[in-house]
């Protein structure tokens, strides 16, 4: 990525976005390995959204050779999912909260994402890389810890303490509230996903659009604002974390017995291709996977993440912001990018230009 900022005072009057491709020959490895080794690839494309990632890779696969799935699995797998997801949405908000100069309050988010990622290594073995999705189910079963209840109970209240906090306290309104706003009709012809798109009032959720896993059994609420605001898209999340919240007690309760897994052999993989989406918790991710007849890997593997969808929404985002907002609007959208080049400062008066890095746009008065 690579943002040039065109300033009149401290207006930014617009943005010039270079989107470039940053090859870490994710995509190409899938084609050098088994279909079993990819699913530790696809796990490691982002550090939050990895459970994300392998599930819509063994989802597409598993559909590709009819395997059915118990529903010991599918549950454990939905379990994952939605602790992840608060994971990644308490993450989300710690850096809002530090980006506006809250350090207390990131600490404080900080530490109950600890306690979500204390729960995840209990069910899965593992602190960010889960790899508990196998073909066929999950690779390790669920027992319940009675303490995971309490913890759970615990972050609830603390969640809606969260929402207090951001909605009430004055200099983050006045921060949030009406700035960096998506209008709905942008957000519908810029392709936005995800809880950016449920914040300008869009009401879209693969989990209730297009169930997979165990959301077909779950009772929750899809979050919708509709002013498209900083503050929108972290209610959106705020929201999303109790919603969350509430299906992991939803899933604890209707735990099913039997098997976590069925084998699996790829000795009648077909020739064909397929497309397959989750929820990933910033919004749609996109797998396209093409077989050949008998081979044991993949001849292509197309990946669309819910931040590249996302882009394009960042020149109608800070366009009209003074400059010391555009840290915090960019961290609006939640966004996941390997490498950001540069920013460079463009003064329309003056036209001298300006490198600065992220820390400089934090320090701006």
């Amino acid at each position: 990525m690579h943002f040039t900022i065109k300033l009149e005072g401290e207006t930014v009057r617009d943005v010039d976005m270079s989107l470039g491709y940053n090859h870490r020959g994710v995509e190409k490895g899938f084609e050098s390995r088994d279909f079993f080794k990819d699913i530790y690839l696809s796990e490691r494309v982002c550090g939050l959204c990895g459970h994300s990632h392998s599930s819509c890779f063994v989802k597409g696969m598993e559909e590709i050779m009819g395997i059915r799935v118990p529903e010991r699995a599918q549950y454990i797998r939905t379990l994952v999912f939605e602790l992840a997801r608060v994971h990644s949405h308490l993450l989300y908000l710690a850096m809002c909260a530090y980006e506006m100069g809250y350090d207390t309050l990131f600490q404080l988010l900080f530490r109950d994402r600890e306690g979500v990622m204390e729960i995840l290594e209990e069910i899965t073995g593992n602190r960010v890389h889960y790899v508990i999705n196998t073909f066929g189910g999950v690779r390790r079963d669920f027992s319940m810890n009675p303490g995971i209840r309490e913890r759970l109970y615990n972050l609830k209240v603390r969640t809606v303490d969260a929402i207090e906090y951001f909605n009430s306290e004055h200099s983050i309104r006045n921060r949030t509230k009406g700035r960096g706003e998506i209008k709905h009709k942008d957000a519908v012809e810029l392709g936005i996903v995800g809880p950016n798109a449920r914040a300008s009032g869009i009401s879209t959720d693969i989990r209730r659009d297009d169930p997979y896993f165990s959301y077909g059994d779950l009772k929750f609420r899809v979050i919708q604002m509709g002013n498209g605001d900083i503050l929108s898209r972290i209610n959106v999340r705020l929201y999303e974390t109790l919603e969350s919240l509430k299906m992991v007690d939803q899933l604890l309760e209707r735990m099913p017995k039997g098997k976590i897994k069925v084998p699996v052999t790829f000795s009648n993989i077909p020739a064909t291709e397929h497309v397959t989406r989750v929820e990933a918790p910033r919004g749609e991710l996109f797998y396209y996977i093409r077989t050949s007849a008998g081979k044991q890997s993949p001849d292509r593997v197309k990946i669309r993440t819910p931040t590249y969808a996302t882009m394009n929404a960042i020149p109608a985002l800070l366009r009209g912001l003074e400059l010391a907002d555009v840290s915090i609007a960019v961290m609006s959208i939640d966004p996941c990018m390997s490498c950001t080049d540069r920013v460079t400062l463009l003064d329309l008066g003056t036209g001298k230009k300006r490198v600065v890095s992220g820390e400089d746009l934090r320090n701006v008065d």
